[in-house]
């Protein structure tokens, strides 16, 4: 069976870190090697970029044109760093957010022209498109209301305004209806169990495991 790349997409605080694991492990239980990977990250360089982009406390001011930069940079490594050499060796990877994170966040939320963000997309993962996104989708009150809760300090996007994720969330569920056929939506108010069930099999169906 030939690697697979199934991307997950939403705002903060809709439960994606739990979802890719309990998706990792049922992959798994079918004999599939699965190779987990986030964005920005992974690789040496994109860490890096991942401290600068979400922690570090001099970058306050970084304009939108840097962070799309950067996001594609990060990315292009991990395609070729990463993705590629295992889908090769014909694992499947999960990813933590992919090139639709720019089009919703750098592109929609941060209003950047939405063709510079596909071509910047279109060349920093080549042909390497998600034969799957899962998009988790909720309320944006409800995740920031999530995103309180937690005992990490929130990091330089999670700290954004409501009207931000309100136009992030807008850009996910557009994509899912222009790009049906990739995207799977699905309401993650759900319980994780009910959630991770729905998940599963729809990639067993979809995939034919």
């Amino acid at each position: 069976m030939l690697g697979k790349i199934i991307s997950f997409e939403g705002i903060e605080g809709t439960g994606k870190s739990t979802q890719i694991q309990r998706l990792k492990i049922f992959l798994e239980s079918k004999n599939i090697e699965v190779l987990m990977i986030r964005e920005p990250g992974n690789t040496y360089i994109g860490e890096q970029i991942r401290h600068l982009l979400q922690h570090d406390p001099n970058v306050h001011n970084m304009c939108p044109e840097t962070e799309l930069l950067l996001f594609e940079a990060s990315r292009a490594q991990l395609v070729r760093e990463l993705i590629l050499p295992a889908l090769n060796e014909k694992k499947w990877i999960i990813c933590d957010r992919f090139f639709d994170s720019s089009a919703a966040y750098q592109g929609a939320a941060r209003q950047l022209p939405k063709e510079i963000v596909e071509q910047f997309n279109r060349f920093a993962v080549g042909n390497c498109v998600p034969n799957l996104t899962i998009l988790l989708d909720i309320d944006v009150e409800i995740a920031l209301q999530r995103l309180q809760q937690r005992k990490e300090k929130k990091d330089r996007i999670e700290s954004e305004s409501i009207e931000f994720f309100r136009r992030v969330r807008e850009k996910y569920l557009q994509l899912a209806r222009e790009e049906s056929s990739r995207f799977f939506t699905i309401d993650a108010t759900l319980s994780e169990k009910v959630i991770a069930e729905k998940i599963c099999t729809y990639v067993q169906e979809r995939f034919a495991l």
